[in-house]
């Protein structure tokens, strides 16, 4: 599963999606890597409002990462770990 987000409203929806996917709940989750319900609860509803480590650390619970490529290059199909386009 791939998202594209320009939002935090996407962000706050692909974050909760894969968590629920994976069956986890925020506790669950937040045990995995030491946060606290209360702040997966805000990253999945205030994305805005939590640090970007916190993000990051959610990111390795759901075992997802982050990639930064150019607007207009998303491919839904390409490999997520090349930058080519650079």
């Amino acid at each position: 599963m791939k998202y594209l987000i320009s939002t935090l409203p996407q962000l706050s929806q692909a974050l909760r999606d894969a968590r629920k996917f994976q069956g986890l709940n925020q506790e669950s989750t937040g045990k995995l890597v030491g946060l606290l319900p209360k702040t997966i609860s805000a990253l999945e509803n205030h994305p805005g409002s939590v640090t970007i480590d916190s993000l990051l650390k959610l990111l390795s619970a759901l075992d997802l990462e982050m990639v930064i490529s150019p607007k207009n290059t998303f491919d839904n199909t390409a490999d997520s770990n090349t930058n080519e386009d650079w």
